[in-house]
């Protein structure tokens, strides 16, 4: 007995040292948040015009998720299920209305304020979260927003209305769209002193491990950026995204309504089709150069080898592909976003993960790679075997919701969308990867239907606030005749 008790105080002896040792290298994190960046990056191959040059770069030093998806396809929905850890359909997080900062309940931490709240330095600058719905007890520390511009147009309106060289709109009545180049270098952007804010405190000795958040706003509109980026894409040799003329005709009426197929004719009709496009490749390469400033300021700080990295965009974008055109769909091209880690001593570089996952499995994951704790109200599941193994098995698709009770179901064949109506859409991307063939009334399929909607989200919490008043004031509105 007394040989088992020595045994036992000497494991648990070297189980706190353990423990100890494992608090001191807890890791950096170095989180990185685009806004509106769709699958138009060099290694996902979707667009070969595009020039990712240091997205590759940060790809090539991990594990780049080529079936990522997002939580909802719009902004505040997307960051707020991320950052939480709830899907929208459990906080009625749907629109970018809703403020998620009286949804949220005071006992489930969001994912700053719990590594906060765990030992770690939390600082963060641009848009982590919706731009008018910052919490600052989330943070140690937040670069103060200095333009006077809004969330469309992070310059400044009176910086931008001097600067101006070529912007101009897509008419109003067609789509908000500003595009064009404007005067001056890189530092006229928002988003060049937002990674200025992290490289400093990339530089900074502290005893904290830290968690540092960079959000990028471009390419979200508008789309202005300096000259030379838009000089990398000539219009003459701009190819355009492939469409089907009649590609809504086997479409539920709920997602014709997500399509507004009329912005897409308007656009066609202004004969803007190919500069739009150029505008968004020009402002995601802009993004790019902005990327490449982080991981050069990341190895210049010497923190490299201790510090994962997570990058990640809140949803895709249309440029025409379902004849729409903004995000806000429940398609393809709406929903998938890049999505790369790279965690030294446990990804191998140039890994790519073909399984589908969402952006609910973020926060758990940053959990368990840093040691902490997992909150119990987190609805998504740690990636880190697939970070190991990108081809470990996977055996849950990625899911994503739009406005209430409409989702759908990413398997690494399927699509599968059901709409609150009952509506539905069924693609097999092994055949039809744009999504051109709904199989969704062909009675062959019906067990596929049926496996894949087993996973469509439960609860469903009705519309909240405004987004419900906006809701009743539109239903009960007078129809022009």
């Amino acid at each position: 007995m007394r040989t088992h008790l020595k045994l036992g105080l000497a494991l648990l002896a070297a189980g706190l040292l353990v423990g100890a040792r494992a608090e001191n290298a807890r890791p950096n994190i170095l989180f990185i948040a685009i806004d509106d960046l769709r699958d138009w990056v060099h290694y996902l191959g979707v667009n070969q015009q595009v020039k990712t040059p240091n997205l590759d770069r940060l790809a090539a030093r991990g594990v780049a998720f080529t079936r990522a998806y997002c939580a909802s396809p719009l902004c505040n929905p997307s960051r707020a299920a991320l950052l939480s850890g709830m899907r929208p359909g459990s906080t009625g997080i749907y629109g970018n209305n809703i403020d998620w900062r009286k949804v949220v309940p005071a006992d489930a931490p969001t994912l700053p304020l719990h590594f906060k709240n765990n030992g770690y330095y939390v600082a963060g600058a641009g848009k982590i979260y919706h731009d008018s719905m910052r919490r600052d007890s989330d943070w140690t520390d937040y670069l103060p927003k200095k333009s006077g511009g809004d969330e469309d147009d992070p310059l400044d309106k009176a910086q931008l209305k001097a600067s101006r060289s070529g912007v101009h709109r897509v008419a109003p009545d067609v789509s908000n769209i500003k595009l064009g180049p404007i005067a001056g270098g890189d530092e006229t952007m928002e988003d060049f002193h937002s990674v200025d804010y992290i490289v400093k405190k990339l530089g900074e000795k502290r005893d904290q491990p830290f968690f540092l958040a960079c959000g990028l706003h471009k390419p979200h509109l508008s789309w202005t950026v300096p000259q030379k980026y838009f000089d990398l894409y000539p219009l003459d040799s701009i190819v355009l995204p492939k469409i089907l003329a009649p590609d809504l005709d086997d479409v539920p009426p709920i997602g014709v309504q997500f399509a507004r197929r009329h912005e897409h004719d308007g656009i066609v009709r202004e004969g803007k089709w190919k500069e739009c496009v150029q505008a968004y490749l020009a402002t995601i390469t802009f993004c790019d150069a902005m990327i490449g400033r982080l991981l050069d300021g990341l190895d210049k700080s010497g923190h490299t080898n201790d510090t994962l990295i997570c990058c990640w965009s809140d949803h895709g974008w249309h440029l025409g592909e379902k004849l729409h055109w903004h995000k806000s769909t429940l398609w393809e091209e709406g929903t998938r976003a890049p999505h790369i880690w790279v965690v030294p001593g446990l990804t191998k570089a140039g890994g790519a993960c073909n399984r589908p996952v969402d952006h609910m499995n973020i926060y758990p994951t940053l959990c368990e790679l840093a040691g902490l704790p997992a909150p119990k109200h987190l609805q998504g599941v740690s990636m880190q075997p697939l970070l190991a193994d990108p081809a470990a098995a996977w055996d849950r698709p990625a899911v994503t919701t739009f406005q209430l009770n409409n989702h759908t179901v990413r398997t690494e064949r399927w699509r599968y969308i059901h709409y609150a109506d009952g509506g539905e859409e069924l693609y097999d991307h092994t055949k039809d990867p744009l999504e051109w063939t709904n199989l969704a009334k062909d009675e062959q399929f019906a067990a596929v239907k049926a496996e894949l909607a087993k996973w469509l989200p439960k609860e469903n919490v009705p519309l909240l606030g405004v987004e419900a008043k906006a809701k009743k004031e539109k239903k009960n509105k007078p129809k022009k005749r």
